[in-house]
């Protein structure tokens, strides 16, 4: 299929607006096909998210007292 017969007889390329009832109608039928967790697996999912973030946040927290004590060294002079 060429690229004016997929367009259609007038040549552009914009998809038909849809109407907000239709919109809806098409928004809760695929909120339907979602395989919602179940709360074992939820609360599994936010351990382990805000296990990764604390692990993070010291890492970070870490590499930046480091860098910024090792700034404050090389400033200085390297006394305390």
């Amino acid at each position: 299929m060429s690229d004016a017969q997929a367009q259609g007889p007038s040549g552009d390329k914009r998809a038909a607006r849809t109407d907000p009832v239709t919109f809806l109608r098409q928004v809760v039928a695929e909120l339907r096909k979602v395989v919602w967790p179940t709360q074992q697996q939820l609360i599994t999912y936010f351990i382990v998210v805000m296990v990764f973030v604390i692990v993070m946040m010291t890492i970070i927290s870490l590499l930046d007292l480091g860098f910024g004590k090792l700034t404050f060294w090389m400033f200085t002079g390297g006394t305390s």
